[in-house]
């Protein structure tokens, strides 16, 4: 049995889906044979792929991800879709639970002229990442609670503000997928009771920084999503939802013109 026969049937028996594109995969990314060995091994005891490779596919780009990020999803590419049809060159574009930057990245790769980049998050480990992720863009990297280590230089001025917040209810952590539940960070998944806690928390403090006519979009599902839009709505916002079938995705976008949101 050929070397790459024999990780395709260790990957199977570990219960990969897609072990013959995975193989070769880890076999492309190995420096040896003792390291492609190690990443084989971690790919069996279901450590996610894009941890043992480093990176992970986003929107066409390759974003650098690692042991205890969160792994950019697929379904939050409409999101980036959403955000940048309108966007214009020059717009200060804000990623707040930004993670590994994915978001704010795939945004400004597509934002003609290039935007004002920046990202925030509370995960140092994360961070580390992002500011890889975003150095391409000149984007600023600040580390902290939600709006509390931005410059007061960013207040009034965000046209446009993408979020992927935590929003799965604590009681329903248990149910994800073990490459989720074991391997990414509570902190990006645990929304609270209801999910939605960052998501008001989001919502309650975002006006000062918008400037008029931004638009705040956020990833929500489709059942929570009527509250996620009531969040922003008490917030003095315009909200509506948008969605995709093919991919999944709901997104509520808000604006802080009431003309936009209708």
């Amino acid at each position: 049995m050929g070397y790459l026969a024999s990780i395709v049937e260790t990957l199977r028996a570990a219960g990969c889906v897609f072990a013959e594109e995975e193989a070769e995969l880890l076999a492309g990314t190995a420096t040896g044979d003792g390291h492609l060995t190690d990443l084989v091994a971690r790919r069996a005891a279901g450590e996610p792929l894009e941890h043992v490779v480093g990176w992970a596919e986003f929107c066409g780009l390759r974003m650098a991800v690692g042991a205890g990020t969160f792994v950019p999803r697929r379904r939050t590419e409409f999101l980036v879709r959403r955000a940048v049809a309108p966007a214009r060159p020059g717009a200060v574009v804000l990623d707040l639970c930004c993670g590994v930057g994915a978001l704010g990245a795939a945004v400004a790769a597509r934002v003609p002229g290039g935007p004002e980049l920046h990202v925030a998050d509370i995960d140092p480990v994360a961070l580390a990442y992002a500011r890889r992720n975003v150095a391409a863009y000149g984007g600023s990297v600040w580390e902290g609670d939600l709006y509390e280590p931005l410059p007061a230089s960013l207040r009034g001025r965000v046209d446009l503000l993408v979020v992927n917040a935590p929003y799965v209810p604590t009681d329903e952590i248990g149910l994800l997928p073990p490459e989720a539940r074991d391997h990414e960070p509570r902190v990006s998944l645990d929304g609270g009771a209801d999910g939605l806690d960052v998501h008001r928390r989001i919502a309650a403090g975002a006006r000062p920084w918008l400037a008029p006519g931004a638009r705040l979009l956020i990833e929500t599902s489709a059942r929570q999503a009527p509250a996620t839009s009531a969040a922003l709505s008490s917030a003095g916002l315009a909200v509506r939802k948008v969605t995709s079938r093919a991919l999944g995705a709901t997104v509520v976008i808000a604006s802080a013109d009431p003309a936009d949101g209708h």
